[in-house]
Parts: C-alpha cells; structure tokens; sequence
C-alpha cells in the first residue's frame, strides 16, 4: 500500500483516526503500532516477519549493550541488523559480478525486495550505536520500540529519525486543531507533488528512449527525471510529516529547496536532509571527519560516498552515482574552495546535479553510459523531440517554479496568518484533493521512486 492510493486515503488512513482518536491515550500506541504492522503487511504479509525478529533483536540487544558493551557484542549486533538488508538487496548483485569476474554461472535467486528496508535498518542501527555511545538508554517497553521502527508515516521511505528524536514524543504528546489541521496541509500538498507533477513529468520520462535520444530530449530528461524525483520524494516526506502531525508526532524535514543550492555540499544539506545525517554521524564523524589528514579526509569521504551510492542500489551506476558526488565534493573542498562568482557555481551545481540524476536514472551501467553519451553526441533534435516538449512545456515550468522559494515565499507574504488563509487554505486543500483523486482513479499504478531503494 502506498499513501497515494485510494485504499489509503479513504480506507486506511480514515479508519485508523477514528480508532485512534476514540481510544484513551495508554491505548493510542497500541494502536499505532498495530496499524503500522497492518499497514506493512499489507503489501507482503511475510516481510512482517522479517521486521518483527529486526525488532526482538535489537531489543534484546541493546539491553545486553548496557550490561556486557563490548566491541564483539557490538559487532555482531550491527551485523545481524544488516544481514537481512544485504541478503535481500544485495545478493544478487553479488552473484552477478562473480558470475562476471570469474566466467561462473551461478544461477540468480528469486528474491523481491522488503519495502522501507534500507530505512529501518539505519534506524535499527542508530539506536544501537546511540546506546552504546551512552546518548540515550536501551528501551524497556518493546511496544514503544516497535513503534519506533514500524511508524508507518515513515517506515517504508523515511524521514530516517533517531530514538532520541522519537522517545518522547512516543511517551507524552497531545495533538492541538492548529497542528492536525497543518498535517492535513501537509500531506494534501505532498499528495499533490507526487500525483499531479512527478507522475506526469514520470510520462514524459518514459517517453526517452535509444530510438528517440537526441541532444535536447535527453537534457530534457535529465530535468524531467531530476524534477521528478524530486518531486516524488518530497512529496512522499510532506505526505509522512503531515500524517505524523495528524497523530502528534514532529517527523524532521527532509528536503529544504534542494535545486536552489549553490553548491554540492549545499544541495546535500538540503535534499534527503536526515540520509545525510545519518551518514555524518554514524559513518563520517566516527572515521575521524575532516580533523585529520588530507589524504584520510578524502578516505572518509570515499567510504561515506561509496555506501551512499551502494545504499540507493545494488548496481554499479548507483555507486557511480555516488562517486560523482564524492568527485565533485573533493573538487569543491580542495581546490576551488569557494572562489568561484556565486552565479556560476550555482549553475554549475544545477548542471552537476542534472549530470548525477542521469547516472541516478539508468537501468544499468551500458544504459548510463548510453545516456551520457548523448548528452553532447547525435542528433542535436528532431520533431518528436520538439512535439514532447511542446506537449510538457508547461509541466516543466510549473515543475521548475515549484521547485523553488517563490511559491512559498508568496504564501508566506501575502496569504499566512492572514484572516484569507482561512479560506484559500481549505480551497486549496480541497481542489489537490479532488484533482489527485481523479488522477488516481484514472491512473495506473504509481510507486514512489524511493520505494525500490
């Protein structure tokens, strides 16, 4: 199940209020916690088994952590909490480059990918490690950890959110009319990012081809899938902070105006805010950060840029991916060092971040390498190019004005706080709603993109 769809929207989500707003409050994280295992074992009832066990042995753990911390104990823990994610995501991959590198045939496994893996196992692990570290204490109550990890506004794509972040309000919360009602706010703006601008600019996407790529059409792909994408995930973030107000919960913000960035490093505290983090905090700082050497600078940031690749999928354009970044960050720390005019580092880092979601897009390495190549050989255009374009013209415009501060920055000015906000808000709200609605209903089946990884 996916929060844009009609089964959510009008079923699930409906159901799970009222249950949860009727029930006093010992029982309201039952509740939850009952409604997120649903909710997952909706789209593969087996995987629920998967979590639960993630659940009971990080539980157990981190009370064996207080008692016994040792380095072995420690180990072996982060081990198993990323054996599942590697059995399931990677194994494949790994058979693959064997079967390559050594003229082997090993037949692949038929192994489909548990939904929101890839994020709970970093939250498994950052509770783990903040335990160790003495930042917060191992959780007696299993129910109000399970919450933790199955929440399910954020368990299948994030926001990635530490235990710290999350024990108190797990504890004691109370949700006002002010913040339920900017929840509603919240993912009705998210649901109309995804439905009625990233699954649209997805149209245009799956339009490109090796038949079809002229110079112009695939750098209007590389905008359309980077606006995409974009819009996409932002979309689904809005959609899981609105739906953690709704139950008195502060999600953190995950994107914050990415493409107006005016460098790399920027864009990266910017987009996909709390992936970031993790890997600062967990992975960069503890292999020293940037006080050390040059030369063990540039390391930490290569295993931090490797795994961040490696992380978003099991194939080589992925870790190219983000190689790229970890290029272009070493380019910026070490030799340009901020000396550039600020207009032409900002277009440079849109141009940058357009060139990486090529790579991002690619459904393999030769795919990638095709893509990149015609960036700059081939034909420069052709009429199907110029007929696309003039057929999305308008949705790419949208879609760039929207990916910038101008839209908020209005709101902000002339509509918040206003006494006209408590009309133009509830239109607004209603018209998205209605509009998504029917695209649903219409639509085909419309995965967020970050789903897969």
């Amino acid at each position: 199940m996916v929060f844009s769809s009609i089964t959510f929207i009008y079923l699930f989500l409906p159901i799970c209020l009222l249950i949860y707003y009727v029930a006093p409050f010992k029982a309201k994280n039952i509740i939850l916690l009952l409604f997120s295992l649903l909710f997952y074992s909706l789209g593969e009832p087996r995987f629920l088994l998967v979590i639960l066990a993630c659940i009971l042995v990080v539980y157990i753990g981190a009370r064996l952590l207080e008692k016994y911390d040792n380095k072995l104990l420690f180990g072996s823990l982060i081990t198993i909490c990323l054996a599942p994610l590697i059995y399931f995501k990677y194994t494949n991959f790994f058979i693959e480059n064997i079967n390559r590198w050594f003229n082997l045939n090993l037949n692949l496994l038929s192994i489909l990918l548990p939904l929101g893996i890839s994020f709970y196992t970093f939250q498994m692990i950052s509770y783990l490690v903040d335990v160790r570290r003495k930042e917060i204490k191992p959780e007696k109550n299993i129910l109000n950890l399970a919450l933790y990890i199955c929440f399910f506004p954020q368990l299948v794509a994030g926001p990635i959110v530490t235990y710290a972040d999350m024990k108190s309000q797990i504890e004691m919360r109370k949700t006002t009319t002010e913040q339920f009602s900017d929840g509603i706010l919240h993912f009705v703006t998210g649901l109309g990012k995804k439905v009625l601008i990233a699954n649209q600019l997805g149209e245009l996407c799956n339009l490109y081809n090796h038949e079809n790529a002229t110079v112009l059409f695939t750098w209007m792909y590389a905008i359309a899938f980077s606006l995409q994408i974009y819009f996409d995930f932002s979309g689904y973030s809005s959609m899981a902070i609105g739906l953690g107000k709704m139950f008195g919960f502060n999600l953190p913000q995950n994107f914050n105006y990415p493409f107006m960035s005016s460098t790399i490093k920027e864009f990266w505290k910017r987009w996909h805010i709390t992936l970031s983090s993790f890997f600062k905090n967990y992975v960069y700082i503890p292999l020293g950060g940037s006080r050390c050497s040059v030369r063990r600078n540039i390391f930490n940031l290569f295993i931090v840029w490797f795994l961040t690749g490696f992380w978003h999928g099991a194939d080589w354009q992925f870790i190219c991916w983000g190689l790229f970044f970890f290029i272009c960050l070493c380019i910026e720390k070490f030799i340009i060092k901020n000396r550039l005019p600020k207009l032409l580092s900002r277009v440079g880092t849109l141009f940058a971040i357009m060139f990486s979601f090529l790579i991002f897009s690619s459904n393999n390495f030769s795919d990638m390498l095709f893509k990149l190549k015609h960036l700059i050989l081939g034909g420069l255009s052709d009429q199907n190019t110029v007929f696309i374009f003039n057929n999305f013209a308008f949705l790419l415009l949208i879609s760039i004005i929207g990916s910038t501060k101008l839209i908020s920055y209005l709101y902000d000015k002339h509509i918040k706080g206003r006494k006209m906000s408590a009309i133009l808000e509830p239109v607004f709200i209603a018209i998205v709603l209605i509009l998504s609605t029917a695209y649903l209903i219409d639509g085909a089946f419309n995965p967020f993109l970050y789903f897969r990884f």
